[in-house]
């Protein structure tokens, strides 16, 4: 991670009643973090290479990875409230380093590095912290794509066109070649036009209006604008020549070339082809568009650029791939690039989904019966043909293995009108109106279900089948532990999370000692581990001796002696029993740390 965690800041504001993650977790609303927290994997079988294995049977948790942001590490800089109000998002940057998102309430925001001005903030500082971007708040957007430099835009539901960043080569379309460090509306000819699609080359912009023609300006080295020339065009202009009578229903762009998909099914391509990725038979590039030939007729309803290689499926489900192919991104079985498109085989009988950017070499697909496929470069290998994954859409290969992993549309989330069993189970804990018993800790009352207690934990489901006194009991009196640990531990039963400060995962870590809860024991010492500073090693160390946790005991104690001066002089350090203070002194002295 290129930012590390201000566990101090953390601290301070629990101590002012900020209260736990899961306690605020019921706003909607934004706030400026005190920390800035890496990305921690937490499922010992969530790595990205996993989603590989042969796919079993889905389950709950398998549906709720396709609105799981968190497979991009930038978003786990965001709290939890910040992260279930995102309804469209957008990962991008030649590192995957810029995030622009919309909410529920449609306001947008952005952060990361801001390359070239990208976030369109108004300045050209990054950031960690999310920014609004006060002018295309409420505009409702319905596209957005990005260039390399990079430059972003966006259209509306309104049909208007927003363009900000990198303007190098004029490919913001205002007519000028500096920055743009805010959301510009861009008129000129598009001004009677609704937009309905955006897509950007490496330096040159595209756009669909809602009557089926397409503009385009910026860079044009290749002749990836379609004028006929190779010179830069400054304000969109139309494409013409073979497009002039079509209607165009869709639009792509790769680095340099551009391509569209006509009402008919037809395909034409223009720009760059030096490996083949017009489709056209040749590697010489084209000035205007020109129609790319298939050996059957088909009917081609999407299409898709990557860095070299061009993907089309029909509306037969058959996908076709042509350009280079020596990451194997054609998925025909081979590294051999293709001037003209050929059929991917899979042993599907329908894809409905295809995936490419032009950031990588990365392909994706889904079929009608829900299964996604990957191939080109995965992990330093190369897939040739199509492999089935374990993931649920065609989003998460690029989260995992593409490179950059950016993402190669705005990903939407509706909201749902229903629960998933693991959120409807989150949502009664506690709940006074359903439960049918009561645990009183320091006073207060923590509302749970028999029966959710039984199926999830050894402990409970002893009492409550034995002839344990509890087990006909409608409040159940907690005296060994503290009300923070209990709550922390029943809330984990219900939603496999803990969410508490190193001192008070203490507590828990000797709970779930005590109920053999072994996994929560593993949670605990790496919360612990995680907030260990030089003020509490030591009474942390000591906690690891106690409750027989030799890893966090190792862990605790490498620390303690990495920062040896500053834990002497803490008042746990005086403060602890002989023996242990013996045994640690003893300990360090072997392992050189009194050396200096």
């Amino acid at each position: 991670p290129l930012w590390e965690r201000d566990l101090s800041a953390r601290s301070r504001h629990r101590a002012r009643g900020g209260g736990s993650r899961t306690q605020r977790r019921g706003g909607r609303g934004h706030r400026t973090p005190t920390a800035i927290a890496p990305f921690i994997q937490e499922d010992p079988l969530s790595p990205p290479l996993f989603s590989l294995l042969k796919p079993g049977i889905p389950d709950v948790k398998q549906y709720k990875d396709m609105v799981d942001f968190g497979k991009w590490p930038l978003f786990t800089l965001l709290s939890p409230q910040e992260v279930s109000s995102i309804r469209q998002a957008c990962v991008f940057g030649t590192c995957a380093n810029e995030v622009i998102y919309t909410t529920d309430n449609e306001q947008v925001f952005a952060f990361g590095q801001n390359c070239s001005n990208c976030l369109g903030t108004g300045d050209n500082q990054s950031t960690m912290v999310p920014r609004r971007l006060d002018v295309i708040c409420g505009k409702k957007i319905t596209g957005i794509s990005y260039g390399s430099g990079p430059h972003v835009l966006v259209c509306t539901e309104d049909g208007e066109l927003y363009a900000w960043g990198h303007n190098g080569y004029n490919q913001l379309g205002n007519g000028n070649t500096v920055q743009g460090t805010v959301p510009v509306h861009i008129g000129t000819e598009l001004i009677p036009k609704k937009v309905v699609q955006v897509a950007c080359g490496s330096h040159h912009s595209l756009v669909l209006s809602l009557d089926g023609e397409v503009y385009a300006w910026g860079y044009n080295n290749c002749g990836q604008i379609g004028t006929g020339t190779t010179t830069n065009q400054q304000i969109p202009r139309k494409v013409s020549a073979q497009l002039q009578s079509k209607a165009v229903v869709a639009v792509a762009a790769g680095p340099t070339c551009s391509m569209a998909i006509t009402d008919n099914g037809q395909v034409y391509g223009w720009g760059y082809n030096g490996t083949g990725q017009l489709g056209l038979g040749s590697t010489g590039n084209q000035l205007i568009p020109c129609r790319v030939v298939f050996v059957q007729q088909v009917c081609v309803v999407q299409i898709v650029c990557g860095y070299s290689h061009t993907m089309g499926l029909t509306d037969q489900g058959y996908l076709y791939s042509w350009g280079a192919n020596m990451n194997g991104q054609l998925g025909i079985g081979n590294k051999s690039n293709q001037l003209s498109p050929v059929k991917v085989e899979t042993n599907e009988r329908s894809i409905v989904e295809i995936a490419a950017c032009h950031s990588s070499h990365t392909s994706a697909a889904k079929s009608q019966s829900g299964q996604v496929y990957m191939w080109g470069p995965c992990r330093g290998q190369i897939i040739l043909s199509p492999l089935l994954t374990n993931f649920t859409c065609t989003d998460d290969v690029f989260a995992c293995f593409s490179n950059p992993p950016v993402m190669w549309r705005m990903l939407s989330i509706e909201p749902e009108d229903y629960l998933t069993v693991a959120e409807s189970l989150r949502r009664e804990f506690n709940s006074e109106e359903t439960s049918d018993l009561k645990f009183r800790v320091d006073g207060k009352d923590i509302n749970v279900h028999r029966a959710v207690l039984k199926i999830r934990c050894e402990h409970f489901r002893t009492m409550f089948q034995s002839h344990w006194s509890e087990s006909s009991m409608e409040v159940i009196e907690i005296d060994q532990f503290s009300y923070p640990v209990y709550y922390a531990f029943l809330q984990y039963l219900y939603t496999d999370a803990v969410d508490l400060l190193p001192e008070d995962a203490i507590g828990l870590l000797d709970l779930a000692t005590s109920y053999c809860e072994n996994r929560l024991k593993k949670l605990c010492q790496h919360i612990i581990k995680r907030g260990i500073t030089v003020e509490n090693a030591f009474l942390l160390l000591s906690a690891a001796v106690r409750y027989e946790a030799q890893d966090l005991e190792d862990f605790c104690f490498k620390f303690c002696v990495s920062h040896l001066t500053g834990v002497t002089q803490t008042t746990a350090f005086w403060q602890m029993d002989g023996t242990l203070l013996k045994d640690f002194v003893i300990k360090a002295g072997k392992s050189g740390g009194f050396k200096n």
